[in-house]
């Protein structure tokens, strides 16, 4: 993946890579010791869509940085 600042992903869309409205990037996890991202915080953009994601105490989707393609206007990620 592209090096991309943290700042440029803040409250960026996220869809899946067929188009479907995931929700808007909440916050992000990192490894401490590399500093590379592990998973994106997703706030779901509609409650009754379900994916297949872990979540959060609070609804939000864990999206792990292995399912992210691509960073642009939106976050990409492969939601199989």
């Amino acid at each position: 993946m592209q090096e991309v600042l943290a700042n440029q992903l803040k409250e960026k869309d996220v869809i899946g890579s067929e188009g479907a409205e995931v929700g808007a990037l909440y916050n992000v996890t990192a490894d401490i010791e590399t500093g590379r991202l592990k998973q994106l915080i997703v706030t779901p953009k509609d409650r009754h869509d379900k994916f297949d994601f872990e979540t959060d105490s609070q609804g939000r989707y864990l999206i792990p940085q292995s399912r992210v393609e691509a960073v642009k206007d939106k976050l990409v990620v492969n939601l199989k």
